[in-house]
């Protein structure tokens, strides 16, 4: 094993190589949405998306519709121009009696409520609960700092942490007493997990929402023949209006589309996994799991706080992602 990973190395993670496995990289034209694996993703079930205007969400609702579900589009009532479109395009996929629009502001509690009313009403049931409504600031762009921005940090996690509340809050009771299996598909961020700096705001509440996921995921399997799963969903660099994307803007080549993005989502959620951490173009799995091994080691090792950006360890992080790497490209993980 490599010299950096020794323990005479004091700052260096120890032994943190072992626990990666799989392959450098996935080509999301190979995935398949495995629907005739999970009962779940099947024909005739209901999804209900939140965040469903565009991006992310208006993929997985074509995802969905394309397995045959119904499909619930929710967002805020300024997106009625993106969530029309979107209701046409999938009403020719799953006709109109299997497409639902209703606007909501996942930060009202009343509004997530009348959702949930208005989709067990037309259909009884939420197989997919995709909780994918988020913000990176406030409306004006102004990002929270650490301190500065208090405007932006309220409207952050109203949206990103307790629309995500919320939206548990009101649909979990009723799909717990569902005769037939359901999940809930958390979107969270990979800024909630390794913490880069510069949006302080954006990465407290998505760690938050890593946190409640969890949090789910554990109740969840602790009361008796529940037939609701949680699974985490964490997108690598995906070209959305919140990266960059616009109507006229070329997606980089280092990043994923939305639907290679969901491809792989529902791939990985289909095997029942519940850390759903997408590589992209440019970002490999290893690579993933290495920054977030760093970072873990961060508290373990009693290093400076994010010392992957620290002046001190910056070499040193350099050092471990090359030698990390040259294991993954070697087959040489874990041995």
């Amino acid at each position: 094993m490599s010299s950096m990973l020794s323990t005479s190395r004091g700052p260096s993670p120890k032994r943190p190589l072992s626990a990666l496995s799989g392959s450098a990289s996935f080509d999301p034209s190979d995935a398949t949405h495995a629907a005739d694996q999970h009962p779940v993703l099947t024909k005739g079930r209901v999804a209900v998306v939140t965040g469903a205007a565009g991006g992310i969400g208006s993929a997985a609702a074509r995802a969905f519709a394309a397995l045959g579900m119904k499909v619930a589009l929710a967002d805020l009532p300024s997106s009625s121009t993106q969530l029309d479109a979107l209701r046409k395009e999938l009403c020719a996929v799953v006709g109109e009696a299997n497409v639902l629009v209703v606007p909501t502001d996942v930060a009202v509690f009343d509004d997530v409520c009348r959702l949930r009313d208005k989709v067990y009403e037309a259909w009884s049931e939420v197989a997919v609960l995709l909780n994918n409504a988020g913000i990176g600031g406030a409306q004006d762009g102004k990002r929270g700092t650490s301190w500065d921005g208090l405007e932006a940090w309220r409207r952050v996690f109203d949206v990103n942490l307790f629309g995500i509340v919320n939206v548990q809050q009101a649909f979990v009771p009723a799909m717990l007493h569902q005769e037939n299996p359901a999940m809930v598909i958390n979107t969270g961020s990979k800024q909630g997990i390794t913490n880069p700096p510069g949006n302080a705001a954006y990465n407290a509440s998505k760690a938050a929402v890593k946190s409640l996921t969890e949090g789910l995921a554990h109740d969840l399997r602790s009361q008796p023949e529940a037939p609701v799963t949680a699974h985490l969903f964490v997108p690598g660099w995906t070209f959305t209006g919140m990266t960059g994307a616009t109507a006229n803007a070329a997606k980089p080549a280092g990043a994923w589309s939305p639907d290679e993005t969901v491809k792989y989502m529902l791939t990985r959620v289909a095997r029942g996994e519940f850390y759903v951490l997408c590589p992209d173009n440019e970002t490999t799995p290893e690579v993933d799991q290495l920054r977030i091994m760093w970072g873990a080691a961060d508290a373990a090792q009693g290093r400076p706080a994010l010392s992957r950006w620290h002046r001190d360890y910056k070499a040193l992080f350099e050092e471990y992602m090359r030698e990390g790497q040259a294991l993954a490209a070697d087959g040489a993980l874990g041995k």
